[in-house]
């Protein structure tokens, strides 16, 4: 069966809505949340009764903790942002994974189950703010979803800036830091895992029926997005390190360039402009740019370091667009604070944005000064040179599906 758009007076969630989003280091376009579904009544002639009631107690448990957590997410409780993450997160993180076991047990490959049960979520992306399916692997694909998002969200609890009793904010510390990684790195994993093994389970009707959030693209789109603030993050280290040289810095660039230039390219298939999906491809853009400038300003730094007058000319064209990425950042920066839900204005820049926002126009200004001193002005190239094409190391954790729950093996049942 295909999805079904909840009414505008049943969409309790998308009511709560916040207009505001707090302080960005990672944008996570919102919590899709569980509604209740009646096991009993779908499943209760074919189970035994300890089995639905365990299967219920399980998904019920869910609903009443993302329902907590979808208000937070948006706007993230500084004072609970600790070295390990939210322990709240953590908690709802548990217990999607003690969930999952039990329900691949309606997946299995032969299972009579699969479509008896209609599986309800809330969008936060797609026009229709309620999606219904009966199909489990919908439903397993929107729990990998959301453990993904999760992982977002306790990794922009690990970045964000601490706060001392007095406001002042506290230097970021190097396992944070190191901890987010390993947070995105997660995230990468279940939604690889979603679409590769997943997404194909599902029936070509209902992929075609799956809300934006779910879509294979958009998918797609939060595993670079994943993968590219790995690697931010990466080179937010290196730059802070003695001991990275200007080519690791580089690459760690161009790499960033290549996960967001994919990400925004996945995510450009859909018509997002408005609301979270709108922001959410506002934040994609403003990292794109991001990593451009960054990109180009290592670029232009190494091509400088070469004794010919072809390496000085490439280096003013790299730093010039260096800068123009740096100006156009700032501006894509504004498009996607202004946008509702509106965040932070004018925030100050964070990471490695920070050393580059300061480093980009100095260095930008002077090198180009004193070259075009030294050649002519028909000797500077009119378009910044290529970047290096560097393949991206960091990969996702591996994550496969659990093996079904040990409590299908002796209590599955169908009766004829």
């Amino acid at each position: 069966m295909g999805c079904v758009a909840s009414k505008p007076e049943d969409a309790v969630a998308n009511k709560g809505r916040p207009g505001t989003v707090e302080e960005v280091a990672v944008f996570v376009p919102g919590l899709r949340t569980p509604k209740n579904v009646d096991f009993v009544q779908s499943l209760g002639d074919r189970l035994p009764k300890r089995l639905v009631e365990h299967l219920s107690a399980l998904r019920t448990k869910i609903v009443v903790m993302a329902a907590q957590e979808a208000p937070t997410v948006a706007k993230p409780r500084r004072k609970t942002a600790t070295q390990h993450g939210g322990s709240s997160l953590a908690d709802l993180l548990q217990a999607l994974e003690d969930y999952l076991p039990v329900l691949l047990g309606l997946a299995k490959d032969g299972s009579q189950l699969t479509d008896k049960v209609r599986f309800a979520w809330a969008n936060r992306m797609d026009d229709a703010e309620e999606t219904k399916m009966a199909n489990a692997w919908y439903e397993v694909l929107s729990v990998l979803h959301l453990m993904a998002m999760i992982c977002f969200s306790e990794a922009n609890l690990l970045l964000l800036p601490k706060v001392s009793g007095d406001g002042h904010h506290l230097k970021e510390y190097e396992e944070s830091r190191r901890t987010s990684i390993d947070k995105f790195l997660k995230a990468a994993g279940y939604l690889d895992c979603a679409i590769q093994h997943v997404l194909p389970r599902l029936p070509p009707d209902l992929r075609n029926d799956l809300p934006v959030d779910l879509a294979e693209g958009v998918l797609r789109s939060l595993h670079m997005q994943a993968l590219g603030q790995s690697v931010d993050i990466q080179l937010w280290m290196a730059i802070d390190s003695v001991t990275a040289t200007l080519a690791v810095k580089r690459r760690l660039a161009c790499e960033m360039v290549k996960c967001w230039q994919q990400a925004t390219d996945y995510i450009a298939q859909y018509p997002l402009a408005e609301g979270w999906g709108g922001k959410h491809h506002l934040f994609i853009k403003l990292k794109y740019v991001e990593a451009k400038a960054a990109a180009y300003y290592y670029h232009g730094v190494l091509l400088d370091e070469g004794n010919t007058e072809k390496s000085h000319a490439a280096a003013i064209a790299a730093l010039q667009a260096a800068d123009d990425f740096l100006k156009e950042s700032k501006r894509a920066s504004q498009a996607f604070n202004v946008l509702p839900p509106t965040s932070r204005l004018n925030p100050p820049p964070w990471g490695s944005m920070k050393y580059l926002c300061e480093k980009i126009p100095k260095h930008a200004s002077s090198k180009v000064r004193i070259n075009r001193d030294l050649y002519s002005q028909d000797r500077i190239l009119d378009r910044a040179p290529s970047l290096p094409d560097f393949p991206v190391a960091l990969k996702p954790d591996e994550y496969r599906l659990p093996e079904v729950d040990r409590s299908w093996n002796y209590s599955m049942w169908i009766s004829v």
